[in-house]
């Protein structure tokens, strides 16, 4: 796919699953040495392939259990395939965990640069729109305050708007806006539109059917780590339901 700016190529992905509990670190790294350790294979993700447009706004469903983190992980990087490859073109925003990129003892301004330095935006860029942040996320008044002491939707409101202060190529995006309350959601909703009008690329998980629908013009059904559909979105939502 010329165009493409997310190549997913016969990737899978296997975890060990250890049938036994080790106490510490010594004793597990001696049984390792000694193959005394005994495990079973979990394949999280088999022979995924497909490619992802410039542009296009994509929607992964599926049940619990079924790959969607996994593959939005192994794409923003976190993760590296057992066997394929993955290219990604461009600057990535992951939200794909709430509280990741954050340190729960620093306040909600010194993650601003914490997270925005992880995602690789300048400290200057982020001083300039710091008062954009602090406006889009609605935290004016618990800027200063840890957040160790913040509600899953706080995390959201900051994670998103330091994620999306500025334009990235590829936003993926992983059930963040099923937190925090339907107000909020609408306004990441309609920022999300301002990028994909400006041309980013979305990755885009929710068991909200509406939202995906909404937001996304193609959908990948996912099962047991297999790519079941890859189409418009309507028809695969539709059989996913």
């Amino acid at each position: 796919m010329d165009n493409s700016i997310i190549d997913v190529n016969d990737v899978s992905i296997m975890f060990r699953l250890y049938r036994e509990n080790v106490d510490s670190l010594k004793e597990f790294v001696v049984k390792k040495i000694k193959r005394q350790i005994a495990y079973d294979e979990f394949w999280a993700l088999q022979n995924i392939d497909f490619h992802v447009g410039r542009g296009e706004a994509v929607g992964l469903v599926g049940r619990n259990g079924s790959g969607k983190s996994t593959l939005l992980k192994t794409i923003a990087g976190v993760l590296k395939p057992t066997k394929g490859s993955v290219a990604v073109k461009g600057t990535v925003a992951p939200m794909i965990e709430l509280g990741a990129g954050f340190d729960m003892d620093l306040t909600a301004t010194e993650n601003v640069f914490l997270n925005g330095a992880i995602l690789g935006y300048p400290k200057e860029m982020l001083e300039e729109n710091m008062q954009k942040i602090i406006d889009f996320s609605e935290l004016k008044d618990f800027m200063d305050v840890p957040i160790k002491n913040f509600s899953s939707g706080m995390f959201a409101r900051l994670g998103f708007a330091v994620a999306t202060i500025y334009t990235p190529d590829i936003l993926i995006v992983d059930e963040i806006l099923s937190v925090g309350d339907w107000q909020f959601q609408a306004k990441c909703h309609r920022r999300i539109q301002e990028m994909l009008e400006q041309g980013t690329t979305l990755l885009f998980v929710s068991h909200s059917m509406d939202q995906v629908k909404e937001v996304c013009n193609r959908a990948i059904l996912l099962d047991h780590g297999h790519i079941i559909m890859d189409d418009k979105v309507e028809k695969v939502c539709d059989r996913f339901e």
